[in-house]
């Protein structure tokens, strides 16, 4: 495993994360992960569910568990140093800023909050109670992507002019939370993410216009979010980004820069799993590569754990996670008046580098789910 931070020369200490919100992605990615981290341990488990707690916790080894209601003993048990939330995205806030408040850093899923307002609250308490806030944007630590920033910034393709995606999955499940509003649940929220961010650290600015379309087949499922949505990104020196993502249609994942003498591909792009490919195409010829099944969660777990240890900022940062939902709101202002909207200044600030990149070996199984389901049913 190698990482660009240095040894925290505290020996063997292990950061020690409770895990909260024990859903499909949780189960499946996260939880296998901290075997392949040198420096995270699976400390405590919290949920509503009392099977998944007795199954999951024998399962890893756990001895601590929590139910919601008992969230602040959790907190305060001396037993954890950091939390990972994979919590629905309507209760990001609450849960970081109660985290936050009993001194305990917090590793928050993407997106990291419904609102603005809400990404403000949680950064304000982080920075007031003086803990770390790391927003798990997984790719940041992914050499396939981090490599596409070099490879764009190396004039390569020449001038990058040209951001295209398609996200695309079946979320058949009707009782998931990605297709319920109150969650805050939809296309944009939940794999739109992506392909913003991805827009962002390839182009390396921020879009200040953005415009955006929303359709639906009728189906029962996409009663209270659209099946699937269009936007396009206008970003400094008139480069523009577009993407499709959808709920109703193929998996896909995938995006292309295109620049003036060249182009780039990945496919797939935005997996948490398995081999992710790179085709680079110059004067007609395409070279490709391939990238190595690893363990993306582990490397953030390490990662965000060195962040602690030697007390360094994280990147992707809470100001990381508020700009991209300042952008998914005005895509659901476009989409509701019908009209582009122009963004306010967004805040400049570090990018991912492939200084960051961190290679663990891959989960060694793909585990059982307890009373969980993966999106595609």
């Amino acid at each position: 495993m190698t990482s660009s931070q240095p040894s925290s020369g505290k020996g063997d200490r292990k950061i020690r994360y409770a895990v909260v919100g024990l859903g499909w992605f949780a189960q499946q990615a996260a939880l296998p992960a901290f075997a392949q981290s040198e420096n995270s341990e699976l400390a405590a488990l919290v949920s509503d569910d009392s099977t998944k707690l007795q199954e999951l916790s024998q399962k890893y080894g756990v001895q601590h568990t929590y139910s919601y209601d008992q969230y602040e003993d959790c907190l305060t048990s001396g037993e954890i140093d950091a939390v990972y939330i994979a919590l629905p995205n309507h209760l990001h806030c609450e849960y970081t800023v109660r985290t936050a408040n009993q001194g305990i850093h917090v590793l928050c899923e993407k997106p990291m909050a419904v609102t603005a307002e809400e990404c403000q609250q949680m950064i304000r308490a982080c920075e007031s109670n003086q803990v770390k806030l790391m927003i798990a944007y997984r790719l940041h630590l992914e050499p396939a992507n981090t490599e596409a920033i070099e490879i764009l910034q190396s004039g390569q393709i020449g001038e990058p002019r040209i951001f295209n995606s398609v996200f695309t999955q079946q979320v058949t499940d009707e009782s998931n939370i990605r297709l319920q509003d109150e969650t805050g649940g939809g296309t944009l929220d939940d794999i739109g993410i992506y392909c913003i961010n991805a827009a962002r650290y390839l182009f390396g600015s921020e879009p200040i216009e953005v415009f955006a379309m929303a359709g639906s087949n009728g189906e029962e499922r996409f009663q209270e979010v659209e099946e699937m949505a269009t936007a396009i990104l206008r970003f400094p020196d008139d480069r523009l980004a577009n993407f499709t993502v959808s709920f109703g249609a193929a998996p896909v994942s995938t995006y292309q820069v295109v620049g003036t003498k060249g182009d780039l591909c990945l496919d797939p792009a935005y997996s948490w799993h398995g081999e992710l490919k790179h085709y680079l195409t110059i004067d007609s010829e395409t070279q490709e590569r391939r990238f190595p099944d690893h363990s993306q969660l582990a490397a953030e777990f390490t990662y965000f754990s060195n962040c602690i240890v030697n007390n360094t900022e994280p990147e992707p940062s809470g100001q990381e996670g508020l700009n991209d939902v300042r952008i998914i709101r005005s895509l659901y202002q476009s989409i509701k008046s019908g009209q582009p909207v122009k963004i306010a200044r967004l805040d400049e600030h570090q990018r991912p580098t492939s200084e960051q990149v961190i290679a663990a070996p891959p989960n060694a199984e793909k585990p059982d789910l307890i009373n969980a389901t993966s999106p595609s049913g």
